[in-house]
């Protein structure tokens, strides 16, 4: 596991971020991590949880750290739960984040925006996970069907 694919905002921030995505199971899950993109993995009582902020879902991964410290010991899972590819270019071209930060979506691809390095932006964690969550419940209820 890259400790360079994660950062560590405090409690408080990580509530803040969250207050959005209470429409999802994540009650009684505590935040373990928190990917330089936000998206973040729970550990619960029936295993380990991640937030993809992206495709706003909750979904069970494995159900212990040690299954998710293997897990994310592999290219494949730094990828998928990383975004590492965008995560090394970002560095490598001087976007380098800042307390507080994550990278984000300029456009998030909920809205339209494109899933390419061009619409990567650093933004305040707590700002950019909020937002994620207020989008995709919008979605949410927007795609159901009506009473």
């Amino acid at each position: 596991m890259k400790p360079d694919l994660f950062i560590t905002p405090s409690r408080e921030a990580i509530k803040r971020a969250l207050e959005s995505w209470q429409w999802l199971p994540i009650k009684g899950r505590e935040p373990i991590l928190v990917t330089v993109f936000g998206d973040m993995f729970f550990e619960g009582d029936d295993g380990i949880w991640f937030l993809d902020t992206l495709v706003g879902t909750v979904q069970r991964v494995c159900t212990t750290r040690a299954e998710l410290e293997r897990l994310l010991a592999t290219t494949e899972a730094e990828d998928l739960y990383c975004l590492a590819g965008f995560v090394e270019r970002a560095r490598r071209e001087g976007m380098i984040l800042r307390d507080g930060e994550c990278y984000d979506y300029t456009l998030h691809p909920v809205i339209g925006g494109k899933i390419e390095y061009a619409n990567i932006q650093s933004r305040d964690f707590v700002l950019a996970v909020h937002i994620a969550g207020q989008l995709h419940e919008h979605r949410g209820r927007s795609a159901a069907p009506s009473a």
